[in-house]
């Protein structure tokens, strides 16, 4: 009679092969794929159809991290590189113990990239259609959750670095002083009376930091 195998010896679950974890891979290939349709062909190319098929995944991988195709164009547009690294993960919020100088930096290199994205044709195409949009429509609310509340959020952790480590006023409101940051750069953005440069973005961080300084 064959004895039968130990059970202790046995591996409940296959191991798991190694590199990037297949959400990961995911997440490029989706952004990677809305990127390129919507310098295609705009807004309208980049369907959570189009978008599915470009990037050889399911509908539903999609939609377990964005709402709507109108969300995943709008961190398509925000990515930085082909990584699919955002600013705030290459530039983490720094720690109590860390360098305020840090926090700061990190701050101006979101603000810079936000004028990076948006100066380019594509993106210069995008604000024209959210500038003519309505308030309630998919797009605006993309815009409005996935692109001004993200950045306002990076920034709220940027400044609460920067005032654990007394760079900057301890007893400051944070959402004034992120409506005195950000506020200037989105009038510029949607109003396009002047354009969005690094200089623009420089002068108004430099001034608010005289108000915000201890």
């Amino acid at each position: 009679m064959k004895s039968s195998p130990d059970i202790k010896s046995r591996k409940p679950f296959p191991d798991r092969p190694r590199g990037r974890p297949r959400s990961v891979e995911a997440r490029r290939a989706i952004l990677k794929a809305a990127h390129e349709l919507l310098a295609e062909g705009g807004l309208s190319s980049a369907t959570i159809e189009g978008i599915a098929a470009r990037a050889a995944v399911g509908k539903p991988t999609i939609y377990r991290t964005w709402p709507n195709a109108h969300a995943v164009a709008m961190a398509a547009l925000m990515e930085s590189d082909e990584a699919g690294e955002s600013v705030a993960e290459k530039q983490p919020a720094p720690k109590p113990n860390e360098r305020s100088s840090s926090a700061l930096t990190a701050l101006r290199t979101q603000l810079h990239e936000v004028a990076r994205v948006f100066s380019a044709p594509l993106g210069r195409s995008v604000t024209l259609i959210i500038a003519a949009a309505e308030a309630d429509t998919e797009l605006s609310k993309a815009f409005r959750n996935h692109f001004i509340l993200a950045r306002r959020n990076e920034g709220r952790a940027l400044l609460a670095g920067a005032m654990s480590n007394g760079e900057i006023r301890r007893d400051l409101d944070i959402d004034v002083a992120l409506d005195l940051i950000y506020a200037p750069v989105f009038y510029r953005l949607l109003m396009g009376h002047a354009p969005l440069t690094s200089r623009f973005i420089d002068d108004v961080l430099n001034v608010a930091l005289q108000g915000l300084a201890r």
